[in-house]
């Protein structure tokens, strides 16, 4: 090798400045606004506080403040605090074995101030003054005597001024809103003895009292509706310790975002603990539907890897499969224990809802109202089947949530229903925007054999043997019609619908209400955390639930941001779809299986349903023959 080519090589290697590393760290720990958050309440918390509050300017990048009442910090700790890994909870390695803190990598102030503008205010109890810090990316700028109460304020200003490519990343404000409402609200539960107020632009969000129950937390942070379909949850070994709430079958979500998981007072993110809590239930809830869950686990802290994160929101657990066991045993326990029957509680109402929303005499005095379809033009009137009187706890009996460990299965006349529906939407279609199939499979070249599971239909086209996946076959048909429709259509409910938010279900709807509006539903403040649903897509039928408001805000949140509006509009299009389908245990007549095929013979792609999974796999004589190893 030559002199020229070593120093060429050598050249290769740099040492990096200090705020270029720092600035690569805040990268890991500072992804956005609500990590400035999380890091900043964590903080608090360790300083033992009592009361914590979170002023938010804008959605976060204009300014954070965190204000607490804890132990503070004197003028000595506060000038080291914004060294790179200065910190009070570990003194050597072997402190990581046995973190009990929120913080411990000292990592987290100067990773804040490698990229935002920051002042610290502290003073500890019997000071008579306190310190004031001023640090920005290029460092500390000044620290000088100030005068303040007893515990720590930390404002945030112009986060990542110095990396202005990370703001290009932020989802919407609304979904940054949304999820420093959620680190506000996670920390409010796994620490509910202490007081959490966020404000938002001058406007209390959330506001959480000290507690010593995790429940009055959850009353005030997802509602009432939400509380009371909590069953209480306590199990304890040699392992662990588990204390908590998880929810009735009749509380489900389309996702995750019903289930808080803290270990050791930590807020955690754990598919392993969450495919546990689903399991305790066994079949009671159908597939693709997740209950709440607000679970702490008192482990011994050699037991668990905190360390394994930057931003600490995963932990790597010893005994894996036996906590996974324990957590499905509390479960089955804890809903063993309870009637699983669900109530229907009718207020006392003299006159509908409708009625006084609506304002209508002849409502009032008639119990009906109008369905508009505006789809065809036509009108019908409904009866109103409302009760008035006392209030009564009704157990449904159709209702009832069996617990002989067999799915559940759709009657026939729930799929002719939904067949009838993708049929007249199909029909109200002009002969020119419909595409036929290729050659290949015509409507007229398909047998039906038969239905295996409940889900999939046994068919046989153009001589190849077909298996079609009902759910998601029904679901590409209504997605593409739904899109077709240009004016959707909409249905008054009989009696609205009211929804219980909470605060961060609340800042994701907001920011679509009028999508929403523009399909059909017409939704508005209904008091500080409900929103009352009037009218729905003439798509749904009768909306029997408010799953599906839920769902769409599901889909949102796990979203995040869309860019456009034809992708917003998409994303509504597909729920709505998925909802409106045919469900997997869906039982199918032979007629209803061809009516089925043959309006996915219509569809411009039959091929796969609207998030991308097949409709149809197909085998043909020779592939079949293989399988058998005839050849």
């Amino acid at each position: 090798m030559t002199e020229k080519s070593c120093d060429i090589r050598g050249s290769r290697i740099k040492l990096l400045d200090e705020s270029t590393i720092n600035k690569i760290a805040a990268g890991e720990v500072i992804e956005r606004p609500a990590s400035v958050v999380k890091e900043l309440i964590e903080n608090s918390i360790d300083a033992h506080a009592s009361e914590v509050r979170v002023e938010i300017g804008g959605y976060g990048t204009k300014s954070i403040l965190v204000v607490d009442n804890g132990v503070g910090m004197s003028h000595t700790d506060a000038s080291l605090s914004f060294k790179k890994h200065a910190t009070s909870k570990i003194n050597a390695i072997e402190d990581l074995d046995r973190i009990l803190t929120m913080g411990f990598r000292g990592e987290a102030l100067a990773s804040i101030a490698s990229v935002a503008r920051v002042e610290l205010v502290t003073r500890q109890e019997g000071e008579i003054a306190g310190t004031k810090v001023v640090v920005d990316s290029s460092g500390i700028k000044n620290i000088t005597s100030a005068g303040t109460a007893v515990g720590t304020s930390i404002l945030v200003n112009d986060l990542f001024y110095s990396t202005p490519a990370r703001k290009k990343y932020l989802k919407s404000a609304r979904t940054e809103l949304a999820h420093i409402i959620d680190v506000v609200s996670r920390n409010s539960l796994a620490h509910s003895d202490v007081s959490f107020t966020l404000v938002v632009d001058g406007k209390v969000t959330l506001r959480s009292p000290s507690s010593a129950k995790m429940q009055d937390s959850i009353v005030h942070l997802y509602g009432a509706d939400v509380a009371r379909s909590l069953v209480p949850l306590e199990y304890e070994s040699d392992l662990l310790t588990i204390s908590g709430y998880t929810s009735k079958p009749e509380l489900t979500r389309s996702g995750k975002d019903l289930q808080v998981f803290f270990i050791n007072g930590r807020s955690i993110f754990s598919n392993q603990i969450s495919n546990a809590v689903r399991l305790g239930y066994y079949t009671l809830l159908p597939k693709g539907r997740y209950p709440a869950a607000f679970l702490n686990f008192i482990i011994d802290p050699v037991n668990v890897d905190v360390n394994v994160h930057p931003a600490k929101r995963e932990v790597r657990l010893s005994h894996e499969k036996e906590i996974e066991a324990m957590v499905i045993s509390a479960v089955e326990d804890a809903l063993g224990r309870e009637s699983l029957v669900p109530e229907i509680q009718v207020k006392k109402k003299d006159v509908p809802v409708q009625v006084l929303l609506s304002g209508s005499k002849e409502k009032e005095e008639q119990g009906l109202v109008k369905t508009s379809d505006k789809s065809d033009g036509s009108d019908t009137v409904e009866e109103a089947p409302y009760i008035s009187g006392e209030s009564h706890d009704i157990s449904l009996q159709d209702a009832v949530i069996k617990e002989n460990k067999e799915p559940y299965h759709y009657p026939a006349k729930d799929t002719q229903k939904r067949l009838k529906k993708s049929e007249r939407l199909q029909m109200s279609v002009t002969s020119n925007e419909v595409t036929e199939l290729s050659s290949s499979f015509k409507p007229s070249d398909v047998k039906v054999y038969g239905q295996y599971g409940d889900l999939y239909i046994i068919s046989e086209m153009d001589g190849k043997l077909i298996l079609i996946d009902q759910h998601a076959a029904h679901e590409r048909i209504m997605y593409e019609e739904v899109l077709r429709m240009q004016d959707m259509g909409w249905q008054e409910l009989i009696t609205p619908v009211t929804l219980d938010l909470s605060q961060k279900e609340k800042a994701i709807i907001e920011d679509f209400i009028p999508d929403l509006e523009n399909i059909g539903f017409s939704i508005s403040e209904f008091g500080p955390k409900s929103y009352v649903v009037t009218t729905v897509p003439s798509i749904f039928g009768k909306l029997e639930d408010t799953d599906v408001i839920h769902d769409i805000i599901s889909d949102l949140l796990s979203t995040g941001r869309v860019k456009e509006d034809t992708e917003r509009y998409d994303l509504l299009c597909s729920t709505m779809a998925c909802r409106a389908a045919i469900k997997a245990g869906a039982v199918c007549s032979t007629k209803q299986m061809e009516e089925l095929i043959r309006q996915l013979m219509r569809c411009g792609n039959p091929y796969t349903c609207p998030h991308g999974r097949p409709t149809m796999i197909s085998f043909t004589k020779d592939e079949l023959a293989k399988l058998f190893k005839r050849t």
